[in-house]
């Protein structure tokens, strides 16, 4: 999981987690990614530190924030961190929905996919496991699919 911290083209700064760069590159480019504050989908990386602590920076206490960053990020906090309960309670809400609602065909997810979209079967709700590039080929083939959210609190 990697954290970025976020800015909208009016300046409202906000953070959030993505499974990968590359998953934060296709959120924005499908405008998935939006300002809590404003609902702009013009969103781009803001600038940021690393956190990186070494061997011999475990026993130091972590460095100050810079004090312009601070106080934007504190007021947003509480905020923000509804917004994070409640997208994650509708994420679970939707998982759970296709979990009870589906067949899970595990790994042959790719191949029953395949076979609903060009007509071999008939269509009917799926869900279950695919490599990065067996859901890269679906997706450059044509084939509607999307990755059941995965939430950090899950215990499956």
């Amino acid at each position: 999981m990697i954290r970025y911290n976020l800015r909208c083209e009016r300046g409202h700064a906000f953070d959030s987690w993505f499974q990968s760069s590359s998953a934060y590159d296709s959120q924005v480019r499908r405008k998935l990614v939006t300002c809590p504050t404003c609902g702009s989908a013009k969103v781009e990386k803001a600038i940021m530190a690393p956190q990186i602590v070494g061997r011999k920076g475990r026993d130091k206490a972590a460095p100050e924030p810079a004090p312009a960053a601070e106080p934007a990020a504190s007021e947003s906090t509480p905020l923000l961190m509804a917004q994070e309960r409640e997208l994650r309670a509708k994420l679970k809400e939707l998982r759970d929905h296709i979990v009870k609602n589906a067949d899970n065909v595990g790994d042959r997810f790719p191949n029953e996919a395949r076979k609903m979209h060009y007509g071999d079967i008939e269509h009917r709700p799926i869900y279950g496991e695919a490599s990065p590039e067996e859901a890269r080929s679906l997706v450059e083939e044509g084939v509607e699919v999307s990755p059941l959210p995965v939430l950090p609190d899950d215990r499956n």
